[in-house]
């Protein structure tokens, strides 16, 4: 029996061994089929579905375009190809042996028309977006053509001054925005105007390859700001290019306004792309108001150069000088304002002169090392300095009167009055930033992403300002025993500090039969020295593609966005002994908080043939420990204090499609309440609207092309944006506040392409050098509308104070000519 008992043991071992060495066997004789799959210009093609055919066997390409799966040996294998906006592939591979690998370019399901091809949108699982910087090429822009102007078409960013880059993205002051270039942050002056001195914004569209936005709900590898993030990436020449254009505004004077240029290089191992721009605006700071000498002139050198000693490391380098000079010399305004019953009429006469100057200095180095195709890590550094000088001595006469009565004697005036401006102001800004980055691609579906750096920021800080006013004889104000000026304001400070920060997050791709699952979860730690404050930030989000309908896709996001302090909110500013006003630097100010709840989706579909997407986004943001502020004639000033709370709640949608056959347009609406309640020690609780935010916000971007001839364009730009609120200055939100009238404006470009695309008819002589050549005439402010810009307060003998708006420009003219070489 025993004998029997170890037979039977033996025989179930031998058994159970045979088994296992069988299944072992056919495992290892599964092939392995992997490769990368790309679009007609070569770049990688994200969500795709390879699948074997006939099976449930498949697998879906990360963002690099790579798949990997399996398959048993066999004597065929038929691969699909399938992604939404493209052409299905079809990859036959007889007799399938050993590890193979199979790549693929699929077609775009586009329409062709010539030199215009519009494919399917793409698909948008976090709340990034992307943008097409080409079209800035052709797009009607007074700034010359900036990647801003196309942002603020987009919905939940507002903008109402067409001589400013700067946005407000719902709800959120401009220095709640964050830009990054190639990974970094990148920063603008501190003491400039938005709208006057402000020149060209730091991202050159000549030399950008990919533009990605976000109005909240982003990543934790972004910084710590409570709005929205702009992500630029610059191109990598694959050859010898270039480009250059020209603008004129045709006004009594004609003026250069707008002048830039690049050019772009590459070999075996190094790439370049340097552009310089000029910048012009002495026509657009006029109007039929004002007599006065404008000497705006903004210029900018930047250049990113890539190098690459070896396979696997890479040496990048982007370099940025800005010059922004401002010289202005007022010499006559009148404006008529006020209600139908009762017009006013304001006449000034000037004196003096207003100099101002920004210098900016940028460099990067980026050192990157590539181990294999699913890891990377990288060594970063940034410096920035900018030297800032205000200089001002302004006088005026001014008499304020009736419509009607600006004849009758100074008798009937309602005010007659001078005053003097004056303004000392000096700052030194100087970021040093040093970090590390690392990305591992754990699987097809799964990627880490982490990073942490340390930045040190110094200040020195220099102001003296006073205004004093004459009201019929008597300075203001006036006690009768002694002469004050109305305001003032000195500073005498520094600040040294260190800032380090920390991010690690997850990107998740999963499938189930309900459909494809992307998940972003990540942790954000920033400290800094001087408050000594440490902030962790949790953010996430998840985006859902139904299987039962991929054309339909959902999103929801969620995290606490804590902006720490930069120095410009540090600034309080308080009464001395002398009676007089100094800025003070509160090292107890806190980090602003805000949670964003972000619910939204696309619905992709056709018209005749044609691609539409619809996207909608509900969202609302818990607003904590704001540092409030106001905007006193386009320059912000905080309080200081962190004395207030609030929300900001809204609906943001957009229709983005071919409303013309073969040229995507779009338009935005987005619909938002932002309030506030300022709450501060010895003072009245005050509950009042948030400064940037208007109640409403519509803006479209459309173009067409002449039927029958697509070399001729035109390109529309439209913004109807609720007016903003407005404060008294040095009150705050305790004195009467209203909002300014609706900002309305249209811009219109009428483009003809003399070089290049499907004709080559003109494409003789000197004309044969250029890829492409296109003449352009714009008419900005189609419908000459006078927007109001900001205010200018006037005060009378009984110390009642007046809002003169100054409007911005009207109907202007601007011929454009550009090229590619």
């Amino acid at each position: 029996m025993k004998s029997k008992r170890r037979y039977t043991r033996c025989g179930l071992l031998a058994t159970v061994l045979s088994l296992c060495l069988s299944l072992t066997t056919a495992w290892a004789q599964r092939i392995k089929i992997s490769g990368n799959v790309r679009d007609a210009d070569g770049n990688p093609v994200e969500l795709v579905l390879v699948q074997v055919k006939q099976t449930m066997n498949g697998a879906m390409t990360d963002e690099k375009g790579f798949y990997s799966l399996t398959v048993a040996p066999t004597d065929s294998v038929v691969l699909v190809f399938s992604c939404l906006g493209y052409h299905k592939a079809e990859r036959i591979i007889p007799r399938p042996a050993g590890d193979m690998r199979v790549n693929v370019q699929l077609t775009s399901a586009a329409l062709e028309l010539g030199e215009i091809a519009v494919t399917a949108t793409r698909r948008q699982t976090t709340t990034m977006e992307h943008l097409d910087a080409n079209r800035l090429k052709i797009l009607p822009d007074p700034s010359g053509g900036s990647i801003e102007s196309l942002v603020v078409t987009y919905a939940g960013v507002s903008s109402n001054n067409e001589l400013s880059s700067q946005y407000s993205v719902r709800g959120g002051s401009y220095d709640e925005n964050m830009v990054y270039v190639n990974g970094m942050e990148v920063f603008r002056p501190l003491l400039i105007r938005s709208g006057q001195q402000e020149g060209l914004s730091f991202v050159n569209p000549n030399l950008t390859e990919q533009v990605q936005f976000s109005a909240g709900g982003f990543e934790a590898r972004y910084g710590d700001k409570m709005s929205s993030v702009l992500d630029i990436t610059y191109k990598r020449p694959k050859g010898w290019e270039g480009a250059a254009t020209l603008g004129m505004l045709a006004s009594s004077h004609p003026t250069l306004s707008t002048a830039n240029a690049y050019v772009g290089s590459a070999s075996k191992r190094f790439t370049q792309v340097t552009g310089i721009r000029y910048r012009m605006s002495s026509s657009l700071l006029s109007d039929a108001d004002s007599r006065a000498e404008y000497e705006p002139r903004f210029v900018d050198l930047q250049t990113f150069m890539t190098y690459r000693p070896a396979p696997k490391w890479e040496v990048n380098f982007l370099g940025n000088i800005a010059s922004n000079h401002y010289s202005y010399r007022p010499i006559e305004l009148q404006t008529r304002f006020g209600t139908t019953e009762e017009q006013r009429v304001f006449h000034v006469y000037f004196d003096g002169r207003e100099r101002d100057r920004f210098d900016t200095y940028y460099g990067a180095l980026t050192l990157k090392h590539t181990p294999s195709d699913k890891s990377e890590v990288g060594l970063q550094a940034f410096a920035f300095r900018s030297n800032e000088e205000e200089s001002y001595d302004i006088e005026g006469a001014y008499r304020l009167d009736k419509v009607g009565e600006e004849s009758a004697g100074e008798a009937s005036s309602l005010s007659l009055a001078s005053y003097h401006e004056h303004a000392r102001n000096r700052l030194q800004a100087t970021v040093v930033h040093v970090g590390v980055y690392g990305l591992s691609q754990l699987s097809s579906f799964h990627t880490l992403k982490w990073g942490a750096g340390l930045q040190s920021e110094r200040f020195v800080d220099r102001i003296s300002e006073w205004e004093s006013h004459d009201s019929s004889g008597y300075s203001l104000p006036q006690t009768g025993r002694e002469v004050n000026v109305i305001a003032n304001l000195f500073s005498n400070n520094s600040l040294s500090s260190m800032r380090g920060s920390g991010y690690a997050q997850d990107v998740i791709k999963f499938r189930t039969p309900q459909g494809l699952f992307t998940v972003i979860a990540g942790l954000r730690a920033t400290y800094w020295s001087y408050n000594r404050e440490l902030l962790i930030s949790p953010r996430a989000s998840v985006g859902f593609i139904p299987t039962a309908n991929q054309d339909i896709t959902l999103r929801l996001a969620t995290g606490l966005y804590s902006q720490s302090p930069f120095y410009k909110e540090l600034r309080v500013e308080e009464q001395d002994a002398g009676g007089n006003t100094v800025v003070r630097l509160n090292s107890d100010l806190k980090a602003q908080r805000s949670i964003h709840f972000i619910l939204g989706g696309d619905y992709s579909f056709k018209v005749g043939g044609r691609n539409f997407k619809l996207s909608s986004e509900v969202y609302y943001k818990h607003l904590s420990r704001i540092n409030p502020y106001t905007v006193d004639n386009v320059k912000i000033r905080y309080y200081g204090e962190n004395c207030a709370r609030g929300y900001i709640v809204g609906w943001d949608t957009k229709l983005f499609g071919e409303f013309v056959p073969g040229a995507d347009s779009w338009i935005s609406l987005s619909l938002m309440q932002a309030r506030q309640t300022i709450d501060r020690t010895g003072q009245p609780t005050v509950h009042a609207p948030l400064p940037n935010s208007p109640a409403y916000n519509l803006s479209l971007y459309f173009q067409d092309y002449f039927p029958g001839y697509r070399r001729a364009m035109v390109n529309l730009r439209g913004v109807l944006t609720g007016g903003l609120p407005v404060t008294v200055p040095r009150q705050g939100y305790t004195g009467n506040t209203f909002r300014t009238p609706a900002y309305r404006r249209v811009d219109i470009g009428f483009t003809y392409q003399l070089v290049g695309g499907e004709s080559r008819v003109m494409d003789s002589g000197l004309l044969r050098h250029f890829k492409n050549l296109w003449i352009g005439v714009d008419v900005f402010n189609l419908l000459d509308i006078y927007n109001t810009g900001s205010y200018y307060w006037i005060t009378d003998v009984y110390n009642h104070r007046y809002a003169v708006p100054n409007y911005l420009t009207g109907r202007q003219l601007n011929l454009r000519l550009s090229a590619d070489f």
